[in-house]
């Protein structure tokens, strides 16, 4: 089966000589919840961003389901995300004015899904992450961990197959982001595949299957979390 996500080859160089990935080969499968390692400049989010084909390659390929992000117009793209991508963010981005309701509601209506249909899925998520209570309310009165349940349960309105995470803890004290671990957990338990980008190392520890590693733009560790397996000589382009 060919994997979810394949990066082969990939460098991304800025200001003609800086490059931030080198020749990054790298394959992510069903079900795989990956965290991505690294100090600040490793090229974490640079590569989360080429997945979601918010950026572009210098050179190399990305492929997400089979098709080519890396080769797509930006309407394209931007297609491609709102039907194959969910993406959590740091600073959650959910917009103040709107309800929690309003905001998780907001991919699918992007989408043009029915409207029934959509409240039917976002009343789902909102009770499957704990946070149907909120509905009503606007983000700016619920705690961290309740606006980052809020962004992942909008993340997940249109079934993505795979969800991107930036630094999904990072804005969060500590009681809410073993909280948002806890969920991320779960989601990969019921086959969400993950990948996500972080300096939380009980983020990782607690959440993915799989730890990648970058330094100065290439891996440098690829392995299974409980250590049995390395997976450096997996990463060949298909």
């Amino acid at each position: 089966m060919a994997p979810i996500v394949d990066v082969c080859g990939v460098s991304r160089t800025y200001d003609a000589d800086r490059a931030v990935l080198s020749d990054l080969t790298l394959q992510i499968e069903a079900g795989d919840a990956v965290a991505v390692l690294g100090r600040s400049g490793s090229g974490k989010s640079t590569l989360l961003n080429l997945i979601a084909g918010l950026d572009r390659p210098t050179s190399g390929t990305v492929t997400v389901d089979g098709r080519r992000v890396d080769a797509m117009s930006e309407t394209a793209s931007a297609r491609f995300r709102r039907s194959h991508i969910g993406m959590v963010h740091q600073f959650f981005h959910l917009l103040d004015d709107l309800t929690v309701r309003d905001n998780v509601l907001l991919p699918a209506q992007l989408a043009g899904v029915p409207r029934a249909e959509a409240a039917a899925r976002a009343a789902e998520l909102l009770d499957h992450l704990g946070v149907a209570r909120h509905a009503s309310a606007h983000p700016g009165t619920l705690s961290g961990g309740e606006r980052q349940r809020v962004a992942v349960a909008r993340a997940l309105m249109n079934r993505p197959l795979l969800l991107l995470a930036d630094e999904p803890t990072g804005a969060l004290d500590s009681a809410s982001g073993a909280d948002v671990r806890g969920l991320l957990r779960e989601l990969n338990a019921e086959g969400q595949t993950i990948v996500l980008v972080t300096h939380d190392l009980a983020l990782a520890e607690a959440c993915a299957t799989r730890t990648v590693e970058l330094t100065d733009g290439r891996i440098t560790r690829d392995e299974l979390t409980d250590g049995r397996i390395t997976r450096d000589e997996r990463a060949v382009c298909r």
